[in-house]
């Protein structure tokens, strides 16, 4: 049969790289591209067979979301072989990057598919105060709570948060970042999102524990924000902003920021200058199944765009390495709490949450992608101390 030959062929063409992954098909071929295989795929269709031998990380992430193939094995180790069948059947870039039409319609919409599963979905792998974001480690033994308490504070230290400072956090989440700056660092807090989920759990959070003259959480998009800020916060957020539309996002933030005011930046960027996509078609997977319409800067346009909006970078930082450690603990949370989690959302949506945490945590990992806080003041401002000694208490 045609079926067969091809696999054949594909099997010869990949045996030479020891791949270490046994391929079973629905009639009892088996074949193994390495010695001692720690990960096995069994094909149980035709379609799943189409997938494989054109593997691409979006090609075999589809097939295993739709049935059509099912993976034993670690869930680490079922990545680092998905990327090396990848890499050797990856043959048809793209030219450049996806270039989406963000309205408040389709913004809306994108939000609610990915962060409107369910919060108790969320809170069975993310640590007790719902932080999604990447955590901040002083070393690689600390706790996932101790690394998100860390990086709350290490934002609000960098943006230097003082009592009576108003504060706005673009994309809140469920306001662990606008509680703690009311509560220990005495602001007058504002977070906005576009998740009902979120938004409903913030306020029932922010009451439970007495902050609410403090603190507030709406459900408002960014563009329709009025008033001035001395200190704006956007994590996790401007991946949803689109390329197209960096400058009026900053230009906003610096609208709404008061003249001697600090702004953070904390999002996920490309390590692609041309492209801005993952490798292998990852990319594809995610836009399809994940995160719709999500966008990711290299860090060059994103400082090119924040400064022609007439914001002034001061600070900088790469925080890839916290982010890969932050996937792994959720990763471990997610796949512990496995059973839990396919009751809540049903079979797909956890075969594609267990893939695509999975594939975040490899591609940090590997350089893939990368994550930068941004600290910037308006132009010209000299807002912070001279030197950076205030973040760090010295």
């Amino acid at each position: 049969m045609f079926w067969r030959l091809r696999f054949e062929n594909f099997v010869t063409q990949l045996h030479a790289h020891a791949i270490p992954v046994r391929i079973r098909l629905w009639n009892g071929t088996e074949a193994e591209l390495g010695d001692n295989p720690t990960v096995t795929i069994t094909v149980s269709t035709a379609a799943g067979l189409r997938q494989l031998l054109r593997p691409s990380l979006d090609r075999l992430g589809r097939a295993y979301v739709e049935g059509e193939i099912e993976l034993e094995g670690r869930l680490m180790d079922l990545l680092a072989v998905a990327a090396r069948l990848a890499a050797h059947g990856w043959k048809h870039g793209r030219n450049g990057p996806r270039m989406i039409r963000h309205t408040r319609k389709t913004d809306a919409e994108a939000i609610a598919y990915h962060y409107d599963v369910s919060n108790e979905f969320y809170a069975l792998w993310l640590d007790r105060n719902m932080v999604y974001s990447c955590g901040y480690f002083r070393s690689p033994e600390d706790t996932l709570e101790a690394a998100q308490i860390q990086k709350l504070d290490h934002i609000l230290t960098k943006l230097r948060v003082r009592p009576g400072d108003r504060l706005l956090d673009i994309g809140c989440g469920w306001g662990a970042l606008v509680m703690r700056a009311a509560e220990k660092f005495g602001a007058k807090s504002l977070g906005i999102t576009l998740s009902r989920n979120q938004y409903e759990l913030a306020q029932e959070r922010i009451a439970a524990a007495g902050l609410a003259d403090r603190c507030e959480v709406r459900l408002e998009d960014y563009r329709d924000v009025t008033g001035r800020f001395d200190r704006i916060s956007s994590v996790g957020m401007f991946e949803h902003v689109g390329l197209k539309n960096l400058r009026g996002y900053f230009v906003r933030m610096r609208e709404l920021l008061a003249d001697d005011g600090t702004i953070l930046n904390h999002g996920i960027t490309s390590t692609s200058p041309d492209s801005g996509e993952t490798p292998w078609g990852g990319g594809d997977f995610i836009d399809r199944y994940v995160f719709p319409h999500g966008e990711l800067p290299h860090i060059s346009l994103a400082l090119k765009e924040m400064c022609a909006a007439g914001l002034e970078p001061v600070d900088v930082e790469n925080l890839r390495r916290h982010y890969a450690l932050t996937l792994n603990h959720w990763v471990e949370r997610f796949e512990a709490a496995g059973d839990q989690l396919r009751q809540i959302v049903g079979e797909k949506r956890w075969r594609i949450w267990r893939l695509y945490l999975a594939g975040c945590a490899h591609g940090f990992a590997h350089h893939w992608v990368a994550l930068h806080q941004v600290l910037a003041v308006k132009s010209g401002a000299g807002a912070l101390p001279l030197t950076r000694d205030y973040m760090y208490g010295l």
